[in-house]
């Protein structure tokens, strides 16, 4: 790290993991504060300049399912613990999980799995969905030109207070080069059109359908 980003600063989770699979790495005058960490995830407050601190859970999610389920629980009990329903709270990073058959390029896969619904079931219990983003919907590939398979992996999670103090922010997922993932790039200014642009309008009595959020 001294050598490869000299005057930066970083925090790991070694701590919880001795491979420490999650690194966070921030320069002046971005301030962070690690607040918890595990094998599967690193929770900070985050501090702009002249901006309101937000909170950042880095994630990482292993390959095997009774692990994610530990996972999912661990950020329930963050969301309560840190009260974060009534904070701007990203979480970003491989979930190893879908929400949906359509985030699986295979057409064998059309039902919502048990894996699906614990995952999907977290995040709307924690008022957690996608930012909107640009790039493809399938974050990773297993790189097998013979039977090739790509999923949804990759996100980029906000809650509506994140999106209340960054209302132009947009998620980017790059082109993966060598990685079998696509990076993130997340953009909390992104630059509007300055023409031509029109608002977003629905009729609200579709708040009260039960399937809203």
């Amino acid at each position: 790290m001294s050598s490869l980003c000299c005057g930066w600063n970083y925090a790991s989770n070694h701590f919880s993991d001795e491979d420490g699979r999650i690194i966070v790495i921030c320069k002046d005058p971005l301030k962070v504060q690690v607040l918890q960490q595990s094998a599967q995830q690193l929770t900070c407050q985050v501090q702009l300049p002249a901006s309101a601190p937000f909170y950042y859970t880095a994630i990482y999610a292993s390959n095997q399912r009774v692990d994610r389920v530990g996972l999912w629980v661990e950020l329930l009990h963050l969301y309560q613990q840190l009260n974060l329903a009534n904070l701007p709270w990203i979480l970003g990073g491989d979930f190893n999980e879908i929400i949906h058959p359509s985030e699986h390029s295979l057409f064998e896969v059309n039902s919502i799995s048990p894996q699906m619904a614990e995952f999907r079931d977290t995040l709307y219990k924690m008022g957690m969905f996608d930012l909107r983003f640009q790039g493809p919907l399938n974050t990773w590939s297993n790189h097998r030109p013979e039977s090739p398979i790509s999923k949804k992996l990759d996100r980029l999670l906000v809650n509506s207070k994140t999106i209340s103090l960054f209302p132009n922010s947009v998620a980017t997922f790059l082109p993966p080069e060598t990685s079998d993932h696509c990076p993130s790039l997340l953009d909390l200014s992104h630059q509007l059109p300055l023409a031509g642009t029109k608002p977003f309008r629905f009729f609200n009595y579709l708040t009260k359908h039960p399937l809203f959020h």
